[in-house]
């Protein structure tokens, strides 16, 4: 009798296990293929290695003639697919496909103490050390609690084998489809379709290393919302992903404007409400290089309005963020999910941050980030973590009713003896669930977006901010970004940030880009050179010159 095994195959779209046995030949396991992934029958191609190499012919070969066993993953490209294999299998960020190609490890010198060798040589006390040592992590100053992402990928493809065998999956908290020896649930489940139990773990490396704003007029044009009002704002951060140097292999989230969509807020609560202009937002901001890499919220309550001080709205000996706010950011991850070759959903954890501008020890307005761990993510994606109502700092794992099976969710901890203690997660403090970030400003700030004017920033109506229209033009002053869809007339005004010489251009990730303001996305006034173009008081259009009137806005150029 054959004998029967299992093959990975990774597209992609994602992994499949392929039932086969060892006697069967290249080609019928590749009609295999073809029928689970949908293809033609030459419509892909199926390698052993990543890098395309050792294809699998339709042959009368048997897969144990090819050194195909049981467990072994193979790799499918899409016939057509142009490019090296990881550009095809990784779907990943720009910056994911710079730190996969870096050597990663921490070179030291020669110790003139400890090394007995000559200066050619190497010993366990100068030998590189990978990018996940712990032990240097964790004399670093401050101390790394959590290796970056593409560290911890170092070390799982690190090994004998190179990862052959490492498949970073996705928890998922429902009950799996497809079982047809019983009922569906409530009246039936089993082994095969009920969803393993989850033990709380703290994570030990995180997707994102830093958070940097690029100046700090960014966030104090945010904060003037609460300065003016009272009330608690919300934004989405938009920027790029960085190199982060001084953690190995680490990413940095750049924040370059906030964005701040349509909401109500009160002292204590904030609610968004539906944005139309939010597909134009993306869009834009696409355009200019930008993605949305986080939110931010305020959690402020004024100590004296006259002075501007501050104080925490919240027991700062409690909790960093409430399990309402966990929740929140699980659903922002999810809904950002982070490209990962090595998952076979072809995507694992996000990179979107959550920052928050709270007060401090010395009453003044701080800024925090965080990310919520995977765990939380698949909690809050499966709809089985609840907030506590009267314990902001707990969290509560929802229990299986007739309407949704909900696994067991358990936390450990230490009782008063020292002894580790295993506690279902009901409540659950969500500490277990956070995953710190540092955020800083630089020391010299930068510019992405600069303008002789600065513009109303968008969806400030309540404070009678608004971005009106002039002379029945379509584009509001200073906000191009809140024009659905882009316009022939924004065109113009996205085109330049790429033509404009250096002397007129800002800098945009260190490529010339024009110096316009973008309703929040906004840096703090700059001149510009005028000798070739001039910019538009009224719209920032940038027009050719011996020109008295804006092209754009058919406004007097004074």
């Amino acid at each position: 009798m054959a004998e029967n095994i299992i093959v990975r195959v990774q597209s992609p779209e994602g992994m499949k296990k392929i039932p086969s046995t060892k006697r069967e030949t290249a080609a019928a396991f590749l009609k295999k293929v073809a029928k689970e992934f949908g293809f033609s029958s030459n419509g892909f191609s199926v390698y052993l290695n990543r890098n395309k190499t050792g294809e699998i012919v339709s042959q009368n070969k048997a897969l144990s003639l090819l050194k195909i066993k049981h467990g072994d993953m193979l790799f499918l490209f899409p016939s057509g697919a142009s490019g090296s294999s990881s550009e095809v299998m990784d779907v990943a960020d720009e910056i994911d496909q710079f730190l996969a190609k870096q050597d990663g490890k921490i070179y030291r010198n020669r110790d003139p103490q400890l090394c007995r060798h000559g200066p050619m040589g190497k010993c366990v006390h100068c030998v590189p050390l990978e990018p996940f040592d712990e032990d240097y992590l964790n004399h670093l100053d401050p101390p790394v609690k959590h290796m970056s992402f593409h560290a911890y990928i170092r070390k799982l493809t690190g090994g004998a084998d190179k990862g052959k065998f490492v498949a970073l999956e996705n928890i998922s908290c429902k009950i799996r489809s497809g079982c047809e020896g019983h009922p569906p649930w409530p009246e039936g489940i089993c082994t095969k379709c009920q969803p393993s139990a989850i033990t709380l773990s703290r994570q030990k490396y995180r997707h994102v290393d830093n958070i940097m704003f690029e100046n700090h007029t960014i966030a104090d044009r945010f904060l003037d919302f609460w300065r003016k009002t009272g009330n608690q704002r919300m934004g989405y951060l938009y920027g790029r992903y960085t190199e982060h140097k001084d953690i190995p292999l680490g990413i940095r989230a750049e924040v370059a404007a906030i964005y701040e969509p349509p909401q109500i807020g009160t002292q204590n609560s904030l609610e968004l409400v539906d944005d139309p202009k939010a597909a134009a937002v993306e869009e834009i901001a696409a355009k200019l290089g930008l993605c949305k890499v986080g939110w931010i919220f305020t959690d402020l309550l004024s100590e004296d309005t006259r002075i501007g001080t501050v104080r925490y709205s919240r027991n700062k000996d409690s909790h960093f963020l409430s399990a309402e706010e966990c929740i929140t950011a699980g659903h922002f991850q999810n809904k950002h999910p982070n490209p990962c070759r090595l998952s076979p959903d072809g995507h694992f954890g996000s990179k979107f941050v959550t920052v928050v501008a709270t007060g401090g020890p010395d009453n003044q307005v701080h800024f925090e980030g965080y990310q919520v761990s995977n765990q939380c993510m698949a909690l809050v994606r499966d709809e089985c973590l609840l907030p506590c109502r009267d314990a902001p700092e707990l969290g509560y794992a929802k229990e299986s009713s007739t309407e949704q099976y909900v696994p067991d969710v358990f936390y450990k901890d230490k009782d008063k003896f020292g002894n580790d203690i295993t506690y279902l997660a009901r409540p659950l403090p969500v500490e277990y669930l956070i995953i710190d970030i540092t955020t800083t400003f630089p020391k010299d700030p930068v510019y992405t977006f600069s303008s002789v004017h600065r513009f109303p920033i968008e969806n400030r109506d309540v404070l009678g901010e608004t971005q009106v229209k002039m002379r029945g033009q379509n584009l509001p002053v200073g906000s191009p970004v809140l024009l659905p869809p882009i316009s022939d007339m924004l065109q113009p005004l996205l085109s330049c940030s790429n033509n404009l010489p250096p002397s007129v251009a800002g800098t945009v990730g260190g490529q010339p880009s024009g110096s316009h303001d973008y309703g929040a996305m906004s840096g703090p006034s700059a001149p510009t050179s005028a000798s070739a173009m001039w910019s538009c008081l009224h719209c920032t259009f940038m027009n050719q010159p011996g020109t008295e009137l804006c092209e754009m806005c058919s406004l007097p150029r004074s």
